[in-house]
């Protein structure tokens, strides 16, 4: 299959995801970003009613769009992610597809797919998770954006490392051997990265809660796990079936 294939399916599988992921921001990010917008409204409210007690003035400020608009452009967006993720999925796929472990097209991608969620998401969520609006310093964002991408160059070292290291063992030791030296070197290494990359500068408000931030953090990677997951098998399902049908056309042929 020429990458051209390749291509049109990653465009197919990403647009698939996309719409999966924009589905989940309608039915499951949605409802819980409107408890963490109704409390940002509650701190403002409050932060208004002072000044005016002393003697002040706010001005109200009407925002630019509308919730319904901000749903849906974060739908759209996330749509359009989708369909670019799509393609450099397919391209990172031609690279790799004979280093992926799994025996199918559809085992390969749901690794790929696997990697890549592990990578830029996983990784820098237990170093940076995600937290509601209102919460974060605008005075820390440069320190947050760099250890945002200082654990996923990690992170990637670390799985081209492990790959570098499972190809260097096969056939020098067993299987099992290779396999479980690969993992605990993994292990460990991820463990004294993430014990040495800086924690989150900022703290959270005593009135955000704690099971609001929770639902946060968790929806949060639902989403990216849905796009992830929806990508690796999409694109799995759209290959395997090209292999087979061009498969069942050269038994034909022959």
């Amino acid at each position: 299959m020429g990458i051209a294939d390749l291509l049109r399916r990653g465009l197919a599988a990403g647009a698939a995801a996309g719409c999966a992921a924009a589905l989940f921001i309608w039915l499951v990010v949605e409802p819980v970003l409107e408890r963490a917008l109704k409390v940002e409204d509650a701190r403002s409210a409050e932060h208004t009613h002072e000044i005016e007690a002393q003697g002040g003035h706010v001005h109200a400020e009407i925002p630019l769009v509308d919730r319904p608009e901000q749903i849906l452009g974060g739908m759209v967006t996330v749509l359009i992610v989708g369909i670019l993720f799509g393609v450099v999925f397919a391209v990172v796929f031609a690279a790799l597809r004979h280093r992926l472990p799994g025996a199918t097209d559809l085992g390969r991608s749901l690794w790929l797919a696997a990697i890549g969620f592990g990578v830029f998401v996983l990784a820098p969520t237990l170093t940076l998770p995600a937290n509601p609006p209102a919460v974060g310093d605008p005075g820390s964002v440069d320190q947050r954006t760099g250890i945002f991408v200082l654990t996923i160059v990690l992170a990637a070292l670390l799985v081209v490392a492990a790959f570098v290291a499972n190809a260097q063992l096969t056939g020098k030791v067993a299987d099992t051997t290779r396999i479980a030296l690969v993992t605990v070197g993994f292990t460990v290494a991820a463990g004294v990265c993430l014990y040495l990359v800086p924690a989150s500068p900022d703290g959270i408000a005593s009135d955000m809660g704690a099971q609001l931030v929770w639902d946060f953090r968790l929806t949060s990677i639902g989403l990216r796990a849905v796009l992830f997951g929806g990508l690796g098998l999409a694109f799995g399902l759209l290959v395997s079936r090209k292999a087979a049908t061009t498969g069942a056309h050269q038994s034909v042929a022959a």
